[in-house]
Parts: C-alpha cells; sequence; structure tokens
C-alpha cells in the first residue's frame, strides 16, 4: 500500500496528529511506520551515529536539526548502519547528503534538504526528549508514519490490518 496516510486519517481521524511540514522523500522505502525515537541536535551528527548504532527494533528516528540545512545530519554511511539495526526509518528537520546513495537504500527517509557539507563532531545534542516542529509536539514513544503524503503521529500503535488493501 504506497498511499498509506489518507487510509489511517480516513478509519483514524479522531487519533492522529499531523505534522504540516514539508519534507522531501530521499529513501527508498515508503510507506514507513514505527515507535518514535527523538533526537534535538545542531549541525552536529555524533549522537545520530550513537543512537543508530543501537538495535532499532522497527524503530523511526526523528532528528531536530533546528531547521538548519548547512550540514548534513545523515549520510549513506549512517543510514547503513541503521539498515543493519533494524530501524525503519530516519526523519531529519534539516538536511542529509548522499541522496543518490540513499534513494537505493531500503531506509524510510525524509529531510528538508540536501547539503554534502559533514557536521561538527562535538557530542552535543539531547534524545528521548519532546520536540516541537511546526507547533506540533513530537514524543519520545508515540508512533509515527510516513509516505509520499506526508507524516502523521499518534499515541499509540494502530492496527493497519483494519484498512483497505488497495490505494
Amino acid at each position: 500500500m504506497k498511499d498509506l496516510l489518507p487510509d489511517i486519517c480516513d478509519y483514524y481521524a479522531q487519533d492522529i496528529r499531523f505534522l504540516p511540514l514539508t519534507l522531501f522523500d530521499y529513501g527508498c522505502h515508503s510507506p514507513f511506520w514505527g515507535q518514535i525515537v527523538t533526537l534535538r541536535c545542531f549541525e552536529d551528527n555524533s549522537l545520530v551515529r550513537d543512537i543508530l548504532s543501537t538495535a532499532g527494533d522497527g524503530k523511526v528516528l526523528f532528528i531536530d536539526g533546528h531547521g538548519s540545512c548547512r550540514r548534513a545530519l545523515l549520510g549513506d554511511q549512517l543510514a547503513l548502519l541503521a539498515i543493519k539495526n533494524n530501524w525503519q526509518g530516519v526523519i531529519v528537520n534539516g538536511a542529509i547528503r548522499d541522496v543518490a546513495t540513499l534513494a537505493q537504500l531500503p531506509l524510510g527517509i525524509k529531510a528538508l534538504a540536501a547539503c554534502p557539507i559533514k557536521t561538527d563532531k562535538r557530542q552535543m545534542g539531547e534524545n528521548n526528549v519532546v520536540l516541537n516542529i511546526a507547533d506540533t509536539l513530537i514524543y519520545p514513544n508515540d508512533y509515527i508514519y510516513a509516505d509520499l503524503n506526508g507524516i502523521i503521529l499518534t499515541n499509540t500503535a494502530l492496527d493497519l490490518s483494519v484498512l483497505k488493501t488497495e490505494s
């Protein structure tokens, strides 16, 4: 099912929060969903590596890079690490790089833009914090659902088997 979000929004209208942020799709895995792990960092992706080095167990990492597109918070090496550790996706309120390679990888990836410049490595940032992006609160351990239509958030996992199978 490629257009998952419209069906979720129709069936679970009272249970969802829409994230009104325009992000581009860079990975070849869409739709994707999972429990949210949050990270807030600014032009430093050292904690991204630390988190993606752990078992993802089908989760989605949401990185708030404060909307900065001057440094890439995710590239091909970190995406490969995410795949190896069973992450479903990475969403970046900021920039990514290695876009041609990312487009070939079985990982959901959304970001504001691409930038070829790597980040500084200062081990700075905060994980498992509530993020406020586009006036929408994103809580650790909530659930995120993403496809080409955008992103929605829920407090609990949704039963997707109740949705129609064709879109």
